[in-house]
């Protein structure tokens, strides 16, 4: 397993609230398994300003390479149902705590 993190930073379309319910399951599965296996840091959707709905979400883990992380973040359930409008995957450096 590596140790190497990236971020996968992802964006909402507009009213994603019912596309989210109904993926949130298949997601919250995979989070899981990322976390079993110790490779998650850390995850959770951006709520909106006004708190009804979300607005993105972030995803911290390890991953072998780059492409191996993008490859993960393009199976997303919330990707295949249409949550997102747009996923970054980049580097990162954990640095705190």
């Amino acid at each position: 397993m590596s140790d190497q993190l990236f971020a996968i930073i992802s964006t909402d379309v507009a009213n994603s609230k019912p596309l989210r319910a109904q993926a949130r399951p298949a997601h919250l599965a995979r989070l899981e398994a990322l976390k079993e296996e110790n490779r998650l840091t850390i995850a959770g959707p951006h709520p909106a300003a006004d708190g009804d709905g979300f607005t993105g979400s972030l995803v911290v883990a390890a991953f072998d390479n780059l492409a191996a992380a993008q490859a993960w973040a393009d199976q997303d359930p919330y990707v295949e149902a249409g949550v997102y409008a747009s996923v970054t995957v980049k580097p990162f450096k954990l640095v705190l705590p």
